[in-house]
């Protein structure tokens, strides 16, 4: 953030255009009992170089994991420093919003070509201009089925991410609308299961692709099955996956939906996130926030306008499909930038590394003594495993290591306490799995039990 400074013949001519003798007049609105009539609580100023150093320490007791194989819905993907170089330039780190066609073409530019790459990876005919996250993505998406069927039930696998589950939930409290959870076989949904779920009055049917376990589901017969009850198919992405699977629009979804922070967006201890959103082209009226569109002006030159704008903000509230109210800009624009340097080639040489090196992690990890790797179906770059000691032990064992080892899925399945959620990208090399693995023996090893190896490291 710039910093400028005003000089006190700069302030005295400033108050004087405005009308005002002094700065406190401009405080006159609020009531004086509210007024701060003492210096902030602040310690001392520090010179630049003393206060380089004390933030050198604070950041020096963070107890920061070298190895990540953390993901869950955010990942540790690489992202080349020019991204973030483009995107901080101050044309584009703005809070204006652009309504203003005249003074923000730049922009409008930006998030055009950023709906056309999501709409060539989708393979779907539209994509708005982001959302939030992908879990705000998958409540627009099911709102806006419920909106085209008129229909009252929204019908999402457990297999979805819990936290996008949690998250729909909250967003329909208050509504006269329903939720029904197709269980879940191990890995993937219980298609047994959802064909007596389904009836006339199912709004959706939201699927993961892969789903929260990285595992690939067989999501035509989930598509068929909607399909055949009058309702919409939506199919949550990964991004990265798509350069080496199906695409949203192969599988035969009516909507696409996903997180975007893979596409050159740091992890940042859980955000901000991107949310990705891309439709069949019938519903193009109906899609939540943003959409850029290319026009001529008069002069027939080519330009870009906001459009389609069907929010509670432009149009009479009753007649709104949402009232979601802005758009990740800055990291929609920093996927813009990823996704054109790493184009047609790229994303599908990091789905196959990536790929790669989960299932040389996952093999290594299945001869280990007292682990055991769910691999009855396929997977892209996340696995589960099922251990002997309790997945919250094994986790503080690998942080002391330097390890982030996955996640505790006992977090989101109760019955999962002893299950291991691990995520692999290439920033992991052979090397980080085998290093992880060494770790990982060290807990089952006989001569080290899981027991005592936890125990003397993390007993209270």
């Amino acid at each position: 953030m710039v910093y400028i400074p005003n000089s006190p013949e700069d302030i005295k001519a400033m108050l004087e255009w405005i009308g005002v003798s002094k700065t406190d007049d401009l405080f006159d609105p609020i009531p004086e009992n509210l007024r701060l009539k003492k210096p902030l609580n602040l310690p001392s100023a520090l010179s630049e170089p003393e206060l380089v150093r004390f933030l050198e320490e604070l950041a020096g007791q963070n107890n920061t994991c070298k190895t990540n194989f953390i993901g869950g819905g955010i990942y540790n993907h690489f992202t080349p420093s020019v991204v973030w170089s483009l995107a901080m330039r101050p044309e584009f780190v703005t809070a204006y919003t652009p309504y203003q066609a005249e003074v923000a073409q730049g922009t409008l530019q930006i998030i055009y070509e950023f709906q056309t790459h999501i709409c060539r990876l989708t393979g779907l005919d539209v994509a708005n201009a982001s959302l939030y996250d992908g879990a705000t993505a998958v409540t627009e998406a099911a709102l806006l089925a419920i909106n085209h069927t008129r229909r009252n039930k929204i019908v999402i696998s457990e297999t979805v991410n819990p936290l996008y589950r949690d998250v729909l939930k909250t967003s329909i409290q208050g509504v006269d609308l329903q939720i029904i959870t197709v269980p879940r076989a191990n890995g993937s949904t219980d298609y047994g299961k959802l064909n007596g779920l389904l009836d006339d009055q199912c709004a959706c049917l939201i699927l993961g692709q892969p789903n929260f376990f990285g595992y690939l589901e067989d999501i035509e017969q989930g598509e068929r099955a909607i399909h055949d009850a009058g309702g919409l198919f939506i199919n949550v992405f990964d991004p990265i996956s798509l350069g080496i699977l199906k695409t949203p629009a192969e599988y035969n979804a009516d909507i696409a939906v996903g997180e975007g922070q893979s596409l050159g967006i740091p992890q940042n201890f859980g955000g901000p996130l991107l949310g990705l959103f891309a439709c069949r082209k019938k519903f193009v009226r109906k899609i939540p926030g943003r959409l850029a569109a290319r026009t001529t002006d008069v002069d027939g030159k080519p330009g870009f306008v906001l459009t389609l704008q069907t929010r509670e903000q432009h149009i009479r509230r009753d007649k709104a499909t949402s009232n979601i109210c802005t758009n990740e800009a800055l990291c929609a624009t920093a996927a813009t930038f990823y996704m054109s340097l790493m184009g047609k080639h790229g994303i599908p040489r990091l789905a196959q590394i990536s790929t790669e090196r989960a299932h040389y992690l996952a093999d290594k990890i299945s001869q280990l003594e007292g682990y055991r790797v769910w691999d009855e179906r396929p997977f892209f770059k996340e696995f589960v495993v099922e251990t002997n000691t309790a997945a919250v032990q094994i986790l503080e064992f690998a942080k002391a290591k330097g390890f982030g080892a996955g996640i505790d899925l006992g977090r989101f399945y109760s019955e999962m306490n002893n299950h291991l959620l691990l995520a692999v990208t290439e920033m992991n090399s052979f090397d980080d799995c085998d290093a992880l693995v060494e770790v990982l023996s060290q807990i089952n090893s006989k001569e080290n039990s899981a027991q005592t190896a936890v125990s003397d490291g993390f007993r209270k």
